[in-house]
């Protein structure tokens, strides 16, 4: 996490680890509470569900997420070597 950045935002993959830029300061845990809103809204789930397990004070984080399977979730955030996701087949009748 990039804290002070011009805006919130997923740079990407680098191994295992997302990289995100968020524009709040790490002050009074905004920065935190800034990448908890900015992977919620990405991942189309309430922030509640988003939970910074370690790191608080800390670039790096460790994140649990809540209510979504792990394929799903590594799909959504576009994760390398995650399948994608799947789309409804149309049949006739």
């Amino acid at each position: 996490m990039r804290p002070r950045a011009g805006r919130d935002e997923i740079v990407g993959w680098q191994d295992a680890r997302l990289r995100v830029r968020v524009a709040a300061p790490p002050a009074d845990g905004a920065a935190n509470e800034a990448v908890r809103a900015l992977l919620a809204e990405r991942l189309s789930l309430a922030r509640s569900r988003v939970e910074i397990v370690r790191g608080q004070t800390a670039r790096t984080k460790v994140v649990r997420i809540l209510g979504l399977a792990p394929e799903d979730l590594s799909a959504r955030l576009g994760m390398p070597g995650a399948a994608a996701p799947a789309r409804p087949v149309a049949r006739s009748a």
